[in-house]
């Protein structure tokens, strides 16, 4: 493959920019990679030569180890939509803190908490709390399994359910150890052909309405009205993975199309930011969870009702992101991601942005993206060079593209970010791929 010549000078300049300007960064790294696997434990976050170290954050703002302050673009990938220490959370943590931790029985606040989630996801008729996203698909999953009593699940190649259910590449060797059938996300003819074929031993069919880590991909209507149909003609249940995208709308983003899971899961936000999951959907379904009922089917767990995450979710659903405040987002979100796409097409430059409302990811391609396939032939280090330039900017978003919008920031944030990345597009134009 050929070379870009001047991508590669402009990315090793980025890079020794980056390098120069972040010695305790590199230092703080040198020490960690003593006593953790390459100084991380959480691999999304790396990126070389050495990762970014924040010290704190307040409202839009992060603050790393080198005195550094960024605008903050990336959102704690989805959990961070409230900002940095957001006054009503903050709030609601400081009572519970005060009212006594580790209380080791039922507390009111799960029960507020589970009324105000059920309230705003319809297709929660019951829930049960977890501590994260992968722990919420995993016990979903399980569910569906266990009711069903089939053994095979239906993902799609790029998705990510959690650190035990990645599909990117199509599987991990750590993922958990289930029959997968994995299909081609927006593909309606050959997961239509899929289902069909797996009927008999179909669990459940795992879907993200917006394919969130795999790349901004929104789900097309018709592929969603078909995995509800099919997996109904089935009997599969349909799982919504909605960690990401409950933010979407004033119920989430599977309600929007008009579809209803049989079950859903939540995660990141719905717990104020706090360490939180949640799964759930029919009462037929759920209550085999119902301790009072027999042949129960216990599902434990020491801080699922935790009166950090429940009080801060509490506060969260109540008062800070409302219905209304999050529709307010979506349409913020939309119309900065087409003013970056502008911006991009008006210099000639191949690449895109793709996403939903307050999500969106920059690609190194141009033209219809529909599946992880798209995105195959986009160029990595033109994204890295992107990230660099903008960090030295002083705006923060994910070195794979990746941005997620919170509450916090204003009109005159996302105007300085635009200027800033007609900045780099302008400065990097002839290193970055052309249309």
């Amino acid at each position: 493959m050929r070379r870009n010549i001047p991508l590669d000078e402009a990315l090793a300049e980025a890079r020794e920019t980056y390098v120069h300007k972040h010695p305790k960064a590199r230092a703080v790294h040198e020490e960690a990679c003593r006593h953790l696997p390459g100084g991380n434990t959480r691999t999304v976050l790396f990126h070389g030569p050495f990762p970014l170290r924040a010290e704190r954050g307040e409202g839009p703002y992060l603050h790393d180890v080198d005195g550094h302050r960024y605008l903050n673009l990336l959102g704690e990938y989805t959990a961070g939509i409230f900002g940095h220490s957001h006054p009503v959370i903050q709030t609601a943590i400081v009572e519970a803190a005060a009212t006594g931790m580790n209380l080791g029985a039922h507390n009111v606040a799960e029960a507020e908490l589970a009324r105000l989630v059920t309230q705003r996801f319809p297709t929660l008729e019951r829930v049960r709390f977890t501590n994260s996203g992968t722990e919420a698909n995993l016990m979903a999953v399980a569910t569906a399994r266990h009711v069903t009593g089939r053994g095979k699940v239906l993902v799609f190649k790029g998705g990510y359910h959690g650190g035990l259910l990645y599909f990117g590449g199509g599987g991990m060797p750590l993922n958990a150890p289930y029959e997968f059938v994995v299909g081609i996300y927006n593909d309606v003819e050959k997961t239509r052909e899929l289902i069909r074929e797996h009927a008999a031993d179909l669990a459940c069919v795992l879907v993200e309405p917006m394919m969130g880590s795999g790349g901004c991909i929104p789900a097309e209507p018709e592929f969603l009205a078909v995995l509800r149909e099919e997996s109904s003609h089935a009997g599969a249940k349909l799982i919504f993975d909605e960690v990401m995208t409950s933010r979407f709308g004033r119920h989430g983003a599977g309600h929007g199309h008009g579809i209803k899971a049989d079950l859903m899961t939540l995660g990141k936000w719905v717990g104020g930011g706090m360490s939180f999951g949640a799964f759930g959907g029919e009462k037929t379904v759920m209550d085999i969870f119902d301790p009072t009922q027999a042949n129960v089917i216990p599902h434990a767990g020491t801080f699922n009702n935790n009166v950090f995450s429940m009080k801060a979710g509490i506060a969260a659903l109540s008062t800070v992101f409302t219905s209304d405040e999050a529709e307010r987002l979506d349409g913020v979100g939309n119309q900065f991601r087409q003013r970056l796409n502008q911006i991009l097409e008006q210099h000639g430059v191949g690449m895109s942005f793709s996403g939903r409302g307050s999500l969106m990811n920059l690609h190194g391609v141009v033209g219809s993206i529909r599946s992880v396939a798209d995105v195959q032939g986009s160029d990595d280090q033109a994204k890295e060079l992107v990230f660099f330039d903008l960090l030295d900017r002083g705006f923060y978003m994910a070195r794979r593209g990746f941005m997620a919008l919170s509450i916090v920031l204003e009109a005159q944030h996302l105007d300085d970010f635009c200027n800033a990345f007609e900045d780099v597009i302008v400065k990097r134009r002839t290193a970055l791929p052309q249309r």
